[in-house]
C-alpha cells in the first residue's frame, strides 16, 4: 500500500491517497502523511476507528453512513460522534460522509458535521427540488408573460 500510495501521489499534487481502515491502511496513512500525502481512510464504521485514523494524519475519513444504517446502526449518529471526538482534540481531518443514499441523508449529514460527502447523482438532483420552489416558479412566470415584456 505504501509503495502504491507513493507512486499515485507522484500523478499530481491534488492527488489524495485512498487506504482502507486496516492495522496495514493505518500503518501507510502515518507515513505517507508524514511525507504531506493526503489520505482518504476509508471504510469507517465507528468513532473510534476515525480516531486512529485522524491520529494517524488522514486527511479525511469516510465513514459509510449507508452500509451502517443497513446493518440497523445509526449511520449519521456515527458522523456526529466522530465531528465531535474531532473537535474535542482539535483534529484537522475532514469527515467525507460516504454511502449517501437520499437528500436526507445529505441534511443530516450536514448537521451532524460532516465536511463533505459523495452523492450518487440521483440524490444530488433531488436537493434543489422542492414542490414550493416549483410553483413559486409557475406563479413568477405566469406573472411575467402577462406583462408582455422581453429581457431578449
Amino acid at each position: 500500500m505504501l509503495a502504491e500510495g507513493r507512486k499515485l501521489a507522484k500523478i499530481a499534487p491534488n492527488v489524495v491517497v485512498k487506504l482502507p481502515l486496516t492495522r496495514q491502511g493505518l500503518t501507510a496513512t502515518l507515513e505517507l502523511a508524514k511525507d504531506g500525502v493526503p489520505v482518504n481512510v476509508t471504510l469507517c464504521f465507528s468513532a473510534v476507528q476515525a480516531l486512529l485514523a485522524a491520529k494517524a494524519g488522514a486527511a479525511f475519513i469516510s465513514p459509510f453512513v449507508g452500509r451502517l444504517d443497513d446493518n440497523g446502526a445509526d449511520g449519521m449518529e456515527v458522523v456526529a460522534e466522530i465531528r465531535a471526538i474531532y473537535d474535542t482534540y482539535g483534529f484537522a481531518t475532514d469527515i467525507l460522509a460516504a454511502s449517501i443514499r437520499t437528500a436526507a441523508h445529505v441534511r443530516a449529514a450536514a448537521l451532524a458535521g460532516a465536511d463533505c460527502a459523495t452523492i450518487p447523482p440521483a440524490v444530488f438532483t433531488e436537493l434543489y427540488k422542492h414542490p414550493l420552489t416549483e410553483k413559486g416558479l409557475e406563479l413568477f412566470l405566469a406573472d411575467w408573460a402577462k406583462t408582455g415584456q422581453s429581457i431578449l
